[in-house]
Formats: structure tokens, sequence, C-alpha cells
């Protein structure tokens, strides 16, 4: 696969606009993560929970401009693993879609977490223990056998998901910032160096989601003018309405360090009951349509390794009846629930943000890679002052990357290992395409 500039292939058509790429974004941005953070980060910062919103903000917003022009270079599937295999050759391409699988594993068992303390709202066994246990199986169950037997979401159900989860927030926000007790917010005490990078850390994994969004930007029309306004004003938008629930979590619920169930149990605080109960079923239907859409797309990574030539044939083989990649849904879906019991939504969630860190530096570092590489074929868009950009991105998932944990960090060091391992044992082999 070579990198090809949109604009001299003509099976591709310029048929999303502008506002068209803005609710992408949006929708794919606003995930379940915001629904558990809340607590987690004011646990590590207090108050500055919103200053460290907008720094993440910030940080995701030059990411994704780098995001934009190198995905304009392509119309293959694979997103960042195509763009690192292009710019840095197989081994690291291989080294980011397997990293990009496990950061897909790690998601799902973070909200599988946060789907199981919802769920314990309502059923309070199943928040520890067997119960526990026991529901994430029957989850991961019914999840890999919706993906196996070919089911195809309608169109009507993932609109469902996405207005569950914009209901949600501006119902929250629009009525709990009448009971915020503005007493609550405290800043005479600056937080720790290390509190608020870990905090910002794990707020990339709330913004995160334009790695995905940002693939189809050559098909956008006008890039050069509706990419920027599309990503500044998504971001914006998810930005303001982020910060607006911490605000209200912090301003409505005394002991928000400690909630499992943020959103739920601030809403209490002002609704009573029935918000309440209203809150943690949106929350689960908004977990659910996360884990869903994960549960199809995470083993289509290995499934696109197999087809490269890059992993063992038998991960790209299909069900003979349902036509879909079995054997990677099932590989992924068993590890999938091996993580979220033995882990918990931190955890996943910190172990997911270091891998998507990872591949978004390579992403950032290959475009002025791609700029020297493929000088008489610009991209159809063009980040201004590119070269500055992609080196700041990268210098910022660098420190990031520096303020992560210990265990999860060496984790993925472990999993980086395992994947370099199997890369050469495969390759003694068969040897990579080019």
């Amino acid at each position: 696969m070579t990198a090809t500039s949109a604009g001299t292939r003509p099976d591709l058509v310029r048929g999303i606009r502008r506002w068209d790429f803005v609710a992408l974004i949006i929708n794919i941005t606003i995930g379940a993560g915001i629904l558990g953070l809340p607590a987690k980060i004011y646990a590590l910062v207090g108050a500055y929970s919103v200053v460290a919103y907008g720094a993440s903000a910030a940080i995701v917003a030059l990411i994704i401009l780098c995001f934009a022009e190198v995905s304009s270079r392509f119309s293959g599937a694979g997103g960042p693993y195509l763009y690192a295999r292009e710019a840095f050759g197989p081994l690291v391409g291989f080294e980011v879609g397997w990293l990009l699988w496990i950061s897909r594993l790690a998601s799902f068992a973070a909200l599988c977490n946060l789907f199981v303390d919802y769920a314990a709202y309502f059923w309070p066994t199943v928040g520890h223990g067997l119960g526990r246990a026991a529901l994430m199986a029957a989850l991961v169950s019914s999840l890999t056998l919706i993906n196996l037997v070919g089911v195809r979401t309608a169109s009507l159900v993932n609109n469902l998901f996405t207005v569950s989860k914009l209901l949600v927030l501006v119902v929250f926000t629009s009525v709990g910032l009448f009971y915020v007790d503005w007493h609550a917010f405290s800043f005479a005490v600056p937080p720790t160096y290390t509190s608020f990078s870990g905090a910002v850390l794990l707020l990339i994994f709330t913004f995160s989601g334009f790695d995905v969004a940002a693939i189809p930007a050559a098909e956008i029309q006008q890039p050069q003018r509706n990419v920027p306004f599309a990503l500044f004003t998504a971001i914006a938008t998810v930005a303001v309405l982020f910060l607006l629930v911490q605000v209200v979590c912090i301003g409505t619920l005394p002991n928000l360090a400690t909630s499992e169930r943020p959103l739920a149990d601030a809403t209490q605080q002002f609704l009573g009951p029935l918000g309440a109960a209203f809150v943690a079923a949106a929350a689960m239907l908004t977990a659910l349509g996360t884990l869903n859409a994960l549960m199809l797309t995470g083993p289509r990574l290995l499934f696109a390794l197999a087809e490269q030539g890059q992993i063992p044939a038998v991960f790209g083989a299909t069900h003979p009846r349902f036509r879909t990649p079995h054997v990677a849904l099932l590989v992924s879906a068993g590890l999938k629930l091996v993580l979220a019991i033995s882990g918990t939504f931190i955890y996943a969630l910190t172990l997911s943000t270091i891998i998507r860190l990872t591949y978004f530096a390579l992403t950032c570092a290959a475009l002025p890679v791609l700029r020297r590489r493929y000088p008489a074929q610009p991209a159809p868009f063009r980040v201004a002052g590119g070269g500055l950009v992609a080196l700041l991105c990268v210098g910022l998932c660098v420190w990031l990357l520096v303020s992560s944990k210990g265990n999860e960090a060496r984790d993925v060091a472990l999993f980086a290992a395992g994947g370099l391992g199997l890369y050469f044992i495969w390759n003694r082999r068969k040897p990579v395409p080019s």
C-alpha cells in the first residue's frame, strides 16, 4: 500500500459536508468514558480538574490536525496501522497495528467495568465478586454472538445510542447547573505536577475517537476549509459539554472522589432516585453501544494484519456460514473478558491511553516523513506549519507517556515485546509483503 493523494483518485467522492463531519467527530468522541472519569479526575486534582479538561482538549486539538493531514493521503483500511506502515516500514506498522488491537481490548475492558458499576445501581450483587464476573461473561458472550452471526446494527439503533449519550449529558448539565454549590470549588492548593499530568493522561481517553473520525478526511468537501472548522468546532463542543459535566459533579456531589457512578450519584442529589435511575440506565445504554462498536471493530485489526501477511492466516479466516472473521472475533472476545475481570476501570483505561498516545505520536511523526517522501503528491488537507505542529505533538505525547504509571507502562512494554516476538517468529516462516 502506498500513500496516495485523494485529489488524484477519481473513485473517491467528496460527499461529507461540513456539518456531517462535525457530527461524526462529536458522535465518536462522546464515549462512555465521561460517565466514570469525573470522579477519578477529581480524586487526582480536585477543582483543578476543570483546568485539566482544557489542557487535554488543547493537546487533542493539535493532534487531530496531524491526523487530518496524514489520513487524507490514504483510501485503504487500517488507520494508524496503515500510516505507520507506509511512513516507517512493516515492522513499525505491525507494532502499531498490534498495539492498536490491544488498546481496543483495554478500552473494552475499561467500559465493561464501567457498565457493571452502573448496573450495580439496580442490582448490587453484580458490583463485586462472582456476580461481577458472571455479568461480564454474559455481556461479552452476548456481544460476541451478535457479531459472530453477522447481525447488522441498523442505523436507527446506532442513532439511539448516539441520542442517549447526548440526552444524558445535556439533561444532566442543564438541570444540574441550577443546583451547583459554587463554594465547593477551591483552587487555593494547586495539584502536584505528577497528579496534574496524570489527570491529563486519563482525559486523553475521553477525547479520543478522532483517530477513527479523521480517516475520511479525503472525502470531505473543501477539506482545506471544512476539516479545521469541523475539528475545532467538534472538540470545542465536546470540551464545553465535558467541562460542564465536571462542574455539576463537583458542585453537587460532596463525595465525588469516591463515587463509582458519579453522574448517577450526582443526579440523585438534585433529582432524587428517579433521576439517578434514569442516568444509570442511560449510562448503561451508552456503554453498551460503545462496547458493541469495540466488539465489531477490534477483531478487524487482527483480520487486517492477517490479510497483510503479518500474522498467521488463520486470523483472517471467515466463518463459512456467517462470513464473519470468527477466529479473530473469538480470540479477541476471550482476551477482553480476561482483561475486564482481572483489571479495573482506571487500569484498563490508562493502559488504553498509553497505547493510543504511542500511535498518536507515530502518526504525528509521519506527517513530515510523508511530506518529504511524496513532494509531488501534497495531501488534500495540509496543516500550516505542519512540521512544527507535528514536533510539538510528539513532544506532548512523550510528556504524557513519561507521566504514566509504572505498572501500566510496564504492561504496554510487555505487550509490545510480545508483538515483536510474534512478528519475528512469523516472518521467519513467511516474508512480509512490502
